[in-house]
């Protein structure tokens, strides 16, 4: 290499490192439609009830893996950006079929999941009260008498899903399961009032395989402001 060439390759040096930030840092990733929603309150809040690593990787992996997978079908159904979740849970059908299947799953999982930790606040009543305890009483006859249908509801769902306390289209308290990540919204038409996840990620760190101890365990949790106000929408 020549003088001429080494002063050239130095000119270029200085100028690549003189250059303002913005012209040499990568571009910043394009934000994505669907984040994880905060949980609201720490992974320990519920315990002993619900434990701490369950809420850790219940929230953080399994929640979080629905998100990931929707930012994954917006390029392929653009609607999933653009129009409130219950308006696509309740009209399935309106879907591409080709995306329906993983719509279904990770839109129905997202909504339920949002659904769950919002219902498990803390801080909120212990006990249902007005018109959502007249409700369960003109139904079942009481609030324990509705616990145990619901528990029946949980045990009776062979493998994963949820247990719902919902109104139907009826606008009568109805209690059912659906299978997977299903919402009330899909086949039943209903507006949830309390749903209990029943994946075995929901409760096999403690409870293992025994789901009705982690029913009864759940109880502990729910807030029954959150359930009157799910119960007062609907019911409109």
């Amino acid at each position: 290499m020549n003088r001429r060439d080494t002063l050239k390759l130095l000119g270029a040096a200085v100028a690549t490192a003189a250059a303002p930030v913005s012209l040499v840092r990568p571009a910043l990733a394009q934000a994505k439609p669907f984040v994880l929603p905060p949980l609201g309150y720490p992974y320990e809040a519920l315990e002993p009830h619900i434990d701490t690593a369950t809420m850790n990787f219940h929230h953080r992996n399994h929640h979080n893996a629905f998100i990931t997978n929707l930012n994954g079908l917006v390029d392929k159904y653009a609607d999933l950006s653009s129009k409130p979740p219950e308006e696509i849970l309740s009209n399935l059908t309106a879907v591409p079929e080709a995306v329906r299947t993983p719509v279904r799953n990770n839109l129905g999982g997202h909504w339920n999941h949002v659904f769950f930790w919002d219902m498990m606040t803390p801080g909120g009543a212990k006990q249902p009260s007005g018109d959502l305890k007249n409700a369960i009483d003109g139904v079942f006859g009481d609030v324990d008498k509705m616990k145990a249908a619901l528990k029946a509801a949980a045990l009776g769902r062979f493998g994963s899903g949820w247990a719902w306390l919902a109104v139907g289209k009826d606008k009568k308290l109805a209690i059912f399961n659906t299978p997977y990540q299903d919402t009330p919204h899909m086949d039943q038409g209903a507006g949830a009032v309390i749903g209990i996840d029943v994946w075995e990620h929901a409760y096999y760190l403690k409870h293992q395989y025994r789901r009705g101890d982690y029913v009864d365990a759940w109880w502990n949790v729910v807030n029954w402001d959150k359930a009157a106000a799910n119960f007062k929408r609907a019911a409109m």
